[in-house]
């Protein structure tokens, strides 16, 4: 893989999730080859992932505004929360504070690509590939 790829985009975890749930789709030498990050066999997997922490913020959490969600999502001691808030919510088109349904499908891909966006510096994934994360999301 390219070395000068984004480490999220390397590793197939385009949301830079953190090893700790045993997700479908893990490399299962993984931890060998980044010990902070999951690394999936495919972007497909990171994909669903990221989907799966987002929902699970609002059915577990019971967070639902752009600001609750990347609060959590990505905390200021290791991430520039405020740009990260405004970022995502400019591309939803929403304030930071509005209620969101991360559930449906159009605000959930949006969501997706911003945060995407926000960890590698580019957002490389075609909407196909999304909705694919997306659907294994049922699994």
């Amino acid at each position: 893989m390219n070395q000068q790829l984004p480490r999220g985009i390397r590793n197939n975890n385009p949301g830079n999730i953190r090893h700790g749930a045993n997700w479908l789709g893990l490399n299962p030498n993984g931890r060998n080859m980044d010990s902070a990050f999951c690394v999936f066999t495919a972007p497909v997997y990171g994909i669903r992932a990221l989907a799966k922490v987002l929902i699970n913020y609002k059915r577990i959490h019971g967070l639902n505004t752009v600001r609750q969600i990347v609060s959590r999502y990505a905390p200021p001691n290791e991430n520039q929360t405020t740009a990260y808030i405004q970022s995502v919510a400019k591309q939803l088109g929403v304030y930071p504070d509005t209620v969101i349904d991360i559930e449906e499908r159009g605000v959930l891909t949006v969501f997706i690509k911003a945060v995407i966006r926000m960890e590698n510096g580019i957002q490389p994934y075609s909407d196909e590939l999304i909705q694919q994360g997306i659907e294994l999301c049922q699994n």
